[in-house]
């Protein structure tokens, strides 16, 4: 009995060690491309360090962290929109990271002044019309959007979505509260139909008639392109794609964008997992698996987006999306944006 019993806590004992040398990095993530999971094997492949992820929405894995406490299991909260980075800081889910390959290969604009969350790749908010009925050069601005020559023809977004609300927050930061409002209002003005859900079901809208022109993140466009589902076949040549405000501010951008969770218990590994999504190898798993745009500059996106050619890109810093969050929450409450 006694020998069974040495056995046994050596077995015990041999297990625990090997629990403790497993080389991890625990990941939850809001991002929902199966073309991740490449981001994670060859992560795994190149440095031992496995890969332990969890999905959800962002607010839900946020909401998790935060109940997990000091005892959360996550090293790595990756989620998109800036907006949804800026709220999860706030909440105090992230740590500060130092890194020279992160602060040299990341621009200042898309990643926390003080390295809680870094922007891993963009995605631009265009503007899309029905070629049949609006003239190239037609329709050039987010300012246009709000012109009455467009009553009854736009499809864009619900209020709550987050696209939507960084965008509004990026007009409050440039041009003031009173002018973001009078911009809001209208848009609404000129609602095609009450706004519903989905960037790709703006686009359909152009399709059906239902309006002329769409506001839709960049990648659901390249989506239409390259695989497109049966019922939206054709679609994507009867639109035609505008970056706006060329001629001044630049076209919007968004993020997706991880940062190391405050009590993360692999924090070595979790800093070496975000280096690694910034690496030249991981940038193209973002252009080519989802078609946005690399945050890394000399990586160039793939060729569906790159044939809509380079545009300006408003280089304002991403935190003011969250910063001005409430304000835009506010602009779109008063001006009735459902």
């Amino acid at each position: 009995m006694k020998a069974l019993l040495m056995a046994t806590a050596a077995v015990m004992g041999f297990s625990a060690f090997a629990a403790q040398a497993e080389e991890v990095v625990n990941v939850y993530s809001s991002r929902h491309y199966q073309t991740d999971q490449a981001l994670y094997d060859d992560f795994t492949k190149a440095t031992g360090i496995k890969v332990n992820l969890i999905e959800g929405k962002g607010p839900a894995l946020v909401e998790r962290i935060k109940s997990e406490g000091e005892n959360s299991p996550a090293d790595v909260l990756i989620t998109v929109d800036a907006g949804n980075l800026w709220r999860a800081e706030q909440q105090g889910v992230f740590q500060a990271v130092s890194s020279d390959e992160l602060e040299s290969r990341i621009p200042a604009n898309l990643r926390h002044e003080d390295g809680k969350w870094f922007g891993l790749s963009t995605r631009a908010r265009a503007i899309f019309y029905d070629k049949a009925k609006v003239k190239e050069g037609e329709i050039t601005s987010y300012e246009d959007l709000a012109d009455p020559k467009w009553a009854g023809k736009v499809c864009i977004r619900k209020s709550s979505n987050i696209y939507n609300q960084s965008l509004l927050a990026s007009i409050v930061e440039h041009k003031g509260e009173a002018a973001a409002e009078e911009w809001a209002k209208g848009v609404v003005a000129n609602f095609a139909r009450q706004p519903v859900s989905g960037d790709t079901n703006q686009l359909r809208g152009i399709g059906s008639g239902e309006c002329v022109v769409a506001v839709s993140n960049s990648y659901y466009f390249a989506r239409l392109i390259k695989k497109p589902k049966d019922s939206d076949k054709g679609l994507a040549e009867k639109l035609g794609i505008v970056f706006p405000n060329q001629n001044d501010r630049g076209t919007h951008v968004n993020i997706s964008g991880a940062g190391v969770t405050a009590h993360a218990p692999h924090r070595e590994n979790a800093v070496k997992f975000i280096e690694y999504l910034a690496s030249d190898s991981a940038q193209r798993y973002f252009a080519d698996g989802n078609n946005e745009y690399p945050v890394v500059e000399g990586v160039a996106p793939n060729s569906t987006i790159k044939s809509w050619g380079d545009f300006k890109v408003d280089t304002i810093n991403v935190n003011a999306y969250g910063e001005n969050q409430p304000t835009a929450q506010k602009i779109f409450d008063r001006v009735g944006w459902k």
